[in-house]
């Protein structure tokens, strides 16, 4: 996913009310920015972090700018750009699936995102062959490291993702395919539950493993122009 114009560069002045970001230019301009993250952010907030914006494509928004990526030294290792814009995985996901890079899924003819199901939930993608069962396909933001080259998720409670996990071992019982999928918008070489910090999701996950429903974490490549999945990483929870 190319951005379609060049990212702006500047210094994160505060991140407040969970989605606003306060930036200052370089050419020393401040500006309020929407930070689509309603996590904790862990390590990725610190005043003084560069950071990259992008433009709202719509020009009567209130905010003009889209807070993209922090360049930090994520769990002590070298500074990398983490994508913090949780709308994006959804997008890099679609794009993936169109291309047919996420080889778990390539077999499937149609693609169908926010479909309703379970109680009163949508799954991210719903995917579907003639002659196949469904494969109902979540999708989660990963941007917490605590750890150098180590991604975990989540960065807080997420009640309403372990819902989601009750529900994708509900559709295997009934005889659909289910898969979780971890966007991990940094560089790491592996993935697992934050279980300490959300031992409710934890439970969920080993649960949802149990059943029968799949797991999945890739890494992004990242630049300031172009995001996109790239390769898979191992997940190490134990079973």
């Amino acid at each position: 996913m190319r951005f379609p114009e060049p990212l702006i560069e500047g210094r994160l002045v505060e991140r407040y009310k969970r989605f606003l970001a306060d930036v200052t230019l370089a050419d020393g301009e401040r500006v309020t920015a929407h930070c689509a993250n309603p996590g904790a952010m862990l390590g990725l907030k610190e005043p003084g972090s560069r950071v990259l914006l992008s433009r709202a494509s719509n020009p009567k928004r209130k905010l003009a700018y889209n807070w993209e990526f922090v360049e930090v030294a994520a769990g002590g290792g070298p500074a990398q750009l983490v994508g913090i814009n949780t709308s994006r995985p959804n997008l890099l996901v679609a794009e993936a699936l169109r291309d047919k890079r996420l080889a778990p899924f390539a077999g499937y003819d149609r693609v169908r995102p926010e479909v309703k199901y379970g109680r009163n939930s949508r799954i991210d993608f719903l995917l579907e062959k003639d002659g196949a069962p469904p494969c109902y396909l979540e999708v989660k933001n990963c941007h917490l490291m605590r750890e150098a080259d180590f991604a975990e998720f989540p960065d807080c409670v997420a009640a309403r993702s372990a819902k989601h996990l009750y529900e994708l071992a509900d559709m295997v019982a009934s005889g659909a395919r289910a898969a979780l999928v971890y966007v991990i918008q940094m560089r790491a070489s592996r993935f697992d539950v934050a279980r300490d910090i959300d031992p409710a999701y934890d439970r969920a996950f080993r649960h949802a493993l149990a059943a029968g429903v799949e797991s999945y974490a890739y890494v992004c490549r990242i630049t300031p122009e172009e995001i996109a999945i790239d390769r898979p990483v191992e997940i190490v929870t134990p079973r």
